[in-house]
């Protein structure tokens, strides 16, 4: 006389849990796996692409990413960490990686400010990083300034989802970016930041304003806004001159 032997039963539900838990704990160690053993090649492009965002406002562009590792080694003289106090938090150093490059919008946000100070045919240049809203997503990007703490060097803007064609310009276009050139971030009489952008060919004030982008009103309103209230916080270190 035999024993009959139990056998899994592949139909039932408790066979059923099992499985499905042991593939989700297999695909999440091998997803974790694949995180982990990517991420420094992805922390050294995150890093490229920043230094190339801070070199475009700088209207350094179209250049290899060896040459914007060596660029912005020698023209960083230091990415600084300041207070909308102009208290100096944390001094940055040369080619600056370690202090302000670190920061992020939610640092931005607890008041830890980034500036970058920089050095352009021996004159000195000062980048300042800015974040805000577009119509689909986050908007940001960078204003380098001049000596004079007043008049806008350059500007490079990005974004993670504007319409191609239309918000995207904000990234797409050089033209658009080129136009802040020479504005000025502030103006006598006025408190605040009065570097603006408005409605396309409404531009009553060309020191300080600029044009934004047809078919893109929510887009450049985002822009206008990220201007005003980012360099805002800068306003102490804008008026110390």
């Amino acid at each position: 006389m035999t024993k009959d032997r139990k056998t899994l039963n592949t139909n039932s539900n408790i066979y059923t849990i099992i499985y499905s838990a042991i593939i989700v704990v297999v695909v999440a160690f091998l997803l974790a796996f694949i995180s982990s053993y990517l991420k420094p090649a992805q922390d050294i492009n995150v890093a490229l692409d920043k230094k190339k965002q801070i070199l475009a406002a700088l209207n350094i562009r179209d250049i290899s990413d060896k040459e914007v590792a060596e660029q912005y080694k020698n023209i960083v003289e230091s990415d600084d960490i300041i207070n909308s106090n102009n208290q100096v938090i944390t001094k940055g150093t040369k080619g600056g990686e370690n202090a302000g490059f670190k920061l992020n919008s939610a640092d931005f946000k607890a008041g830890h400010l980034a500036l970058y100070v920089c050095k352009i045919n021996n004159e000195t240049k000062y980048v300042i990083p800015v974040y805000g809203m577009g119509l689909w997503g986050p908007i940001s990007g960078y204003i380098a300034i001049d000596y004079d703490k007043n008049t806008v060097y350059g500007a490079y803007f990005t974004h993670e989802s504007e319409t191609a064609g239309l918000g995207a310009e904000i990234k797409d276009n050089v033209e658009w970016q080129k136009q802040f050139v020479g504005k000025k971030l502030t103006k006598e009489g006025s408190d605040g930041i009065a570097l603006s952008v408005v409605k396309k060919n409404d531009v009553k004030d060309k020191t300080t304003q600029c044009d934004g982008i047809t078919g893109a009103t929510l887009t450049s309103n985002g822009v206008d806004i990220m201007l005003k209230d980012c360099l805002g916080k800068y306003i102490s270190f804008l008026k110390d001159k």
